[in-house]
């Protein structure tokens, strides 16, 4: 281990340079360590983005808490440098390594790469890179660790296929673990890279993209993926487990300040309200449940091996949990008088949402949160959002009228269809919701309006639609931003040139990875940030690759095109996601 005692005493000298340090050095309560020389193999978990933000990732965290109960396996994890980090890295020839033990990546047998969003795209090449290892996967032998990566990005696997020798599509806790299996089996047979990838080609649920080749149309559009391996299978279905996985209960505990520091407890998995813009909806199916006496067991023990103060019991639609007023009274009853936090996100709009916050009893410095999504009743048939006004005004009254005096209210812009008469309504309706909090509790109830822009995603039914034109969505931004000045008002808004970025990301081909090559050779990185964002630098890449952002952001799909992304099966068909969006142009809603 002399390279590893080489690295930490060059980290001795260069962290006392940069911004938290903390960031940099490991060693938190929680944290695993094992000897190297006793593990027979060894998976780094790679969040790429600042340790800030990727340190309680909860898919991190349940797959490092996994890995590391198997006494053959070690995993040890690694975020991406912020940027002061990053130059003396370069500077001092210093590969990116983990956290626990300052290996470089290098040395690990699997690298899993966790993408939950598309804008982590450049980040993850700039950590290939600075660890010193080829991006592209065909420029990587048996060598080099094994590059895998799931996380809700890669249902759209086709922009980052070159650099990733294999996806895991869908619930990753029983895939990679079948991948560390498998790994093992050719390790002591000893053979190629290729059979190493064959070998995992027939594990349920993994994607290796050097097995298929793209073919495309005259015009550009998608016309196959041709196997170049009959080994593979044509098609990959989203491996799902029959009941929620192992629960973490050993949570790291950071050492300098992060966004989330908290027990996240996993209370159900999946939503069928059907939004019709929400991917995470449809490709996160089928519901299945946490039994209460679960959640609760998590929950302390959870606290005692942290002894963090805050709970966040997660689910996409929360008030859908089939026991869910008997799991807070059994949660209040359980921690009463405790002081902690419990957060209970994603409610329905309705008064029995409030019933369930009150019963809780949390803060209420931080606001209550509805997402009515659209302000006008066409908008809400197009998107399939069936909440009406009146139940939106009432559930309001009872919010400030328990005593919460901010209410924040998440819209969408950009929705197909949408007139701007759509987007006066957001600014009528989050008056009428302030006056409603003036009626109950006076001059102290605020409204904070955030409002995004809808970006059609793959697996959804909204995949066919265009994304609406950058000059469109200034103008939309510009009428909110008029009428919502004033007392108890506030604003929030997405720069549409983000849009756009996670627009041609998200619905890219394999022909985008030389875009996000470009962009990232030419600087582009951390382009979630706004002290990184680069629009330029995109539409660049764009221009030397030869390709039109346009035709990925602004084109109409005719309803029987093939797209880059079909031969991943979600979970649900492309037959139902046509007949939503068919009932969409209808106005139907479906119940």
């Amino acid at each position: 281990m002399n390279r590893e005692k080489s690295l930490a005493n060059q980290l001795e000298r260069i962290l006392p340079l940069v911004e938290k340090p903390g960031r940099y050095v490991g060693g938190e309560y929680n944290s695993v360590i094992k000897n190297w020389e006793e593990i027979q193999t060894r998976i780094a978990l790679v969040f790429p983005d600042l340790y800030d933000i990727g340190l309680s990732n909860l898919g991190i965290q349940i797959l490092y808490e996994n890995i590391n109960q198997r006494e053959d396996c070690l995993a040890e994890r690694a975020y991406s440098p912020w940027k002061d980090m990053e130059e003396l890295l370069r500077k001092h020839n210093i590969p990116l390594y983990s956290l626990e033990t300052k290996s470089p990546l290098t040395d690990f047998d699997i690298i899993g790469f966790t993408l939950p969003y598309e804008t982590l795209y450049t980040n993850m090449l700039n950590l290939l890179n600075l660890s010193q290892i080829p991006i592209h996967s065909n420029n990587r032998g048996k060598e080099f660790p094994l590059i895998v990566a799931g996380g809700h990005a890669t249902y759209n696997p086709e922009p980052m296929a070159p650099f990733i020798d294999a996806f895991l599509i869908g619930e990753g806790e029983e895939i990679l673990i079948e991948v560390i299996d498998a790994y093992q089996v050719w390790k002591k047979e000893d053979l190629s890279k290729q059979d190493l990838l064959e070998k995992i080609a027939l594990i349920d649920g993994v994607y290796v993209p050097s097995f298929y080749e793209p073919h495309y149309h005259p015009d550009g559009t998608f016309h196959k993926l041709v196997l170049k391996n009959k080994k593979a299978p044509k098609t990959i279905t989203k491996r799902i487990m029959g009941r929620l996985p192992y629960a973490p209960t050993r949570f790291i505990v950071p050492s300098i300040g992060v966004v989330h520091n908290r027990i996240a407890v996993e209370i159900m998995r999946g939503c069928t309200r059907g939004c019709r813009f929400c991917h995470a909806g449809m490709i996160n199916r089928p519901i299945r449940e946490r039994t209460i006496k679960e959640i609760i067991s998590t929950i302390e023990t959870g606290l005692e091996n942290t002894g963090f103060e805050e709970v966040a019991l997660l689910s996409l639609s929360s008030s859908d949990y089939t026991n869910v007023l008997e799991l807070v009274e059994e949660i209040s009853t359980t921690f009463a008088g405790k002081n902690l936090t419990i957060s209970l996100p994603s409610l329905r709009i309705d008064s029995f949402s409030v019933d369930l916050m009150e019963k809780l009893k949390g803060s209420r410095q931080g606001g209550f949160t509805l997402a009515p999504e659209a302000a006008s009743e066409r908008m809400r048939k197009i998107i399939n959002k069936p909440i009406s006004e009146e139940m939106l005004l009432s559930t309001a009254y009872e919010i400030f009228k328990r005593g919460w005096h901010t209410l924040k209210l998440y819209f969408m812009i950009g929705h197909p269809s949408e007139t701007l008469e759509d987007v006066t309504e957001i600014a009528t309706l989050c008056k009428k919701v302030l006056a409603v909090g003036v009626k109950a509790i006076g001059r102290r109830a605020k409204v904070h309006a955030g409002v995004s822009t809808f970006v059609p995603k793959p697996h959804t039914p909204f995949q066919w639609v265009a994304c609406d034109q950058q000059e469109s969505i200034r103008q939309k931004q510009n009428i909110l931003r008029e009428a919502l000045k004033g007392p108890g008002l506030k604003f929030n808004w997405t720069d549409p040139k983000e849009t756009m970025m996670e627009a041609w990301l998200s619905r890219g081909d394999r022909r985008l990875a030389d875009v996000i090559e470009i962009a990232w050779r030419n600087g582009a990185k951390f382009d979630a940030w706004q002290d990184f964002k680069n629009y330029d630098i995109w539409m660049q890449a764009f221009s030397e690759a030869g390709l039109e952002s346009d035709f990925y952001v602004h084109r109409e799909r005719s309803i029987d095109e093939v797209f880059p992304w079909d031969h991943i099966i979600p979970g649900v068909r492309k037959s139902y996601l046509k007949t939503e969006y068919l009932n969409s142009l209808s106005l139907k809603l479906r119940g």
